[in-house]
């Protein structure tokens, strides 16, 4: 269960990097719509509280918040290193 949520977080925390301007114009060369953005941020949005839902679910609200809070640091340390990746490659280019 913990790697679903890890990878729920994942999505989810880079949905919300890409509903910023700044994600958009640096991966993708261009900002999107704001209906987009939204769309991108209720995904997010969703997509953690999916996470904790199962966090709490499979570990009870003790363990399980404990746990998720575990999970959305990895994630979104994941997420920020791929952000750098991505800009320090395009940044070669």
């Amino acid at each position: 269960m913990r790697v679903v949520a890890l990878l729920l977080c994942v999505g989810a925390l880079g949905c919300l990097a890409m509903a910023m301007a700044r994600h958009q114009q640096t991966v993708f060369g261009r900002a999107f719509s704001i209906v987009a953005s939204r769309r991108l941020r209720g995904a997010g949005w969703s997509g953690l509280l999916i996470a904790l839902w199962l966090s709490v679910a499979d570990q009870g609200w003790a363990l399980g918040l404990v746990a998720y809070s575990g999970i959305t640091s990895v994630a979104a340390g994941i997420v920020y290193g791929a952000l750098v990746v991505c800009e320090r490659r395009l940044a070669r280019r």
